[in-house]
């Protein structure tokens, strides 16, 4: 799927501190991606899109789970042993 999503508010700050937790650069994570540095930097300031592929990927890179629900529609979120909340 290559949908392209909007970037919830608070995502760019859990990536940074999912980044952070595991001591990676916006470099090292842009290499792993495959993608600029610049591309790593706006997702953290939550500056625009990504893709759901994308979004995928950076959730297995830094292992947290990634939970979709309906808008208005609560769903109990499920964690794997991360300490980091999506």
């Amino acid at each position: 799927m290559d949908s392209v999503v909007r970037v919830p508010e608070q995502l760019g700050s859990l990536l940074r501190g999912a980044r952070l937790e595991r001591s990676l650069t916006q470099s090292q994570v842009a290499e792993q991606l495959g993608v600029s540095v610049q591309a790593v930097s706006r997702l953290e300031k939550n500056a625009g899109k990504a893709s759901f592929d994308r979004i995928h990927q950076l959730c297995l890179l830094f292992d947290v789970d990634l939970v979709l629900r309906r808008r208005g529609v609560g769903v109990p979120a499920v964690r794997n042993n991360s300490t980091t909340e999506w």
